[in-house]
């Protein structure tokens, strides 16, 4: 039987600078103790540029799970060859 897990991720999302910077936290909650990664990401608007506050949402979001994925991934290279004494190659690929 497949036992199911649940880990979550909290976005937290804050504008600086007269909403010209956006700064968002992607902090993902695993369950376990010992767990606690978060990445961050920021984004600018250019000041001629239209106010859009979406935009630097999606784009500070992006960048925040671009992070959090890439020390994702470096935890279980660590876990990795913590466990098999060996150099490990963890890619982005799905497959």
């Amino acid at each position: 039987m497949t036992a199911e897990k649940r880990w979550t991720i909290d976005i937290i999302i804050d504008e600086h600078d007269d909403q010209r910077r956006t700064r968002a936290q992607a902090r993902l909650h695993t369950g376990a103790a010992a767990s606690s990664l978060c990445g961050s990401g920021t984004a600018r608007r250019n000041p001629v540029d239209r106010e859009v506050p979406e935009i630097g949402d999606e784009v500070a979001v992006a960048r925040a799970l671009f992070d959090l994925a890439h020390q994702l991934l470096l935890a279980a290279v660590l876990d990795i060859e913590q466990v098999s004494h060996e150099p490990a190659r963890v890619g982005m690929s799905a497959g």
